[in-house]
């Protein structure tokens, strides 16, 4: 066996005890069972910065080619975004919040809490309240990933102060990364995908 297919196998059996859950709708896929596009994606994946497969992978390898078009995609806006790492978190924790996701909210509120995010913010978005210590920069954050949830829209003024902080390329990022992140909460809430070994405690609803 050629040592990239040990490495996927060896990821794989790994991810799959970690991962597979009798609540899941759309558990691991067994190696012997994948097809050679869903084998060659996942390699891809697993040699990549995420170093496993996991998560939202699960279910999308499904359709291979839509889980390798989405995780590139998904590569560039957490690792390479214009707004920088920490408010790509903050993006993150509150796409994570809106959609009570619950695999989101677990693997990013210890990475928001090391690049910075304070523990108040992320316990106020935990809770569904608005923050009271963001920095300017996290205003504009929340705002706007706020305001185009609840209204599909950006107002005027919302959208003029994110351009002038962060420029156009900084407001497609960040409304890229809500965008993107709200796609993997779709799949994993419809795939109930679950958490294996949680870091964090469970989300509650947030009230209607």
């Amino acid at each position: 066996m050629k040592i990239g297919d040990l490495l996927l196998a060896g990821s794989l059996c790994l991810s799959m005890l970690s991962c597979m859950s009798a609540q899941d709708r759309m558990p691991l896929i067994p190696l012997e069972q994948m097809t050679d596009l869903q084998k060659k994606h996942a390699e891809e994946i697993i040699k990549g910065p995420r170093g496993a497969l996991y998560g939202p992978f699960i279910p999308l390898i499904r359709s291979p080619e839509l889980m390798d078009r989405a995780q590139r995609m998904g590569e560039y806006l957490r690792y390479h975004s214009a707004i920088g790492n920490k408010l790509s978190e903050l993006v993150i924790l509150i796409v994570s919040r809106q959609w009570t996701q619950q695999f989101e909210w677990d693997t990013h509120e210890p990475i928001a809490l090391k690049v910075g995010i304070s523990p108040e913010t992320v316990k106020a978005i935990r809770e569904g309240r608005r923050p009271t210590s963001l920095s300017e920069d996290e205003q504009i954050i929340y705002d706007v990933t706020n305001e185009l949830d609840a209204t599909k829209d950006l107002s005027d003024a919302t959208y003029k102060r994110a351009v002038d902080r962060f420029g156009e390329q900084g407001v497609i990022d960040m409304v890229g990364i809500q965008g993107y992140y709200t796609f993997l909460a779709m799949i994993m809430n419809a795939a109930h995908t679950t958490v294996a070994d949680p870091k964090t405690a469970p989300l509650e609803p947030l009230g209607k």
